[in-house]
């Protein structure tokens, strides 16, 4: 199994990369990354989409084992491109869903996220509000199976409570670390620094896997940090130089920063989407 491929065999377990497209809009497609963990029994590592739960299935027939063997959803967030199929799974199967507190209010009312993050289709992402059955807080050892052992290691910054996962050697990131490229989304400039240096200074592990993006070695994850810090620090320099009034004359509402920034960093495709105001909010 390669490890940059679908599969990589650890020394009890085997972990699987299902690659979950969507469309937040008719214009804009995007894929999120869920993980199986093949044990005694299979373990999730988010849940994709809502619908999304039969390509899912369908994968896991190809490996010869079935949806009823699956024991455990690990959210690392809410965000609905990560909780959509849970609720399904959860009355299909029985298993437990395990997640933060901070996470744990949004996954179980789906509404009152809409209500305060409210993105296009989001209905058609997030489907339906789950239980959370497990309550993971930063250090947690929970013990899913005979001789399993998963950390839970608080990441946050993308989300307020986001939780990454270790199993061995190897961390499920979810989408803690700001990819170069991408959407910035964070709601938390001391925290996302934060958990840049905590997966930095993370030395037992060896593979990285995030949610969007392939999977890091650690000299991977090592320039991807990198990266990420300067991109924030960038992001930061710019908003401190256009939304200082010496510079600029009265102080800027948030959309008009948002347009300064983009203009100056020649981004205007986030113009309008409103988790990159959140990005530039946290960051005045």
């Amino acid at each position: 199994h390669s490890l940059y491929g679908g599969n990589r065999e650890m020394s009890k377990y085997t972990v699987h990369q299902i690659k979950i497209d969507f469309h937040v809009t008719e214009q804009i497609c995007r894929f999120v990354y869920v993980y199986i963990i093949e044990g005694k029994s299979l373990f999730m590592i988010d849940s994709g989409v809502f619908g999304c739960e039969k390509q899912i299935i369908d994968y896991l027939n190809t490996i010869g084992r079935s949806v009823s063997e699956i024991r455990g959803i690990f959210l690392t967030h809410a965000h609905p491109d990560h909780i959509g199929s849970a609720a399904w799974f959860q009355e299909h199967t029985g298993c437990k869903i395990y997640a933060s507190e901070g996470e744990k209010r949004w996954i179980e009312d789906i509404d009152l996220e809409f209500r305060e993050r409210p993105i296009p289709n989001f209905y058609r992402l997030a489907g339906r509000s789950s239980r959370v059955d497990v309550v993971i807080r930063d250090g947690d050892v929970i013990k899913p199976e005979e001789g399993m052992e998963i950390e839970a290691r608080r990441t946050a910054g993308h989300s307020c409570d986001g939780i990454s996962y270790l199993l061995e050697d190897s961390l499920f990131i979810g989408d803690a670390v700001p990819v170069k490229g991408d959407i910035p989304i964070f709601i938390d400039e001391q925290e996302i620094r934060k958990t840049l240096g905590i997966l930095g200074e993370m030395q037992d592990v060896n593979v990285f896997y995030p949610a969007w993006d392939q999977t890091y070695s650690r000299e991977m994850m090592k320039r991807k940090l990198f990266e990420a810090d300067e991109f924030i620090n960038l992001l930061k320099k710019t908003v401190t130089d256009l939304d200082n009034p010496e510079n600029a004359g009265e102080q800027k509402s948030i959309s008009e920063l948002v347009d300064a920034v983009c203009d100056r960093l020649k981004m205007p495709m986030l113009k309008a989407n409103p988790l990159f105001q959140t990005t530039i909010g946290c960051l005045r």
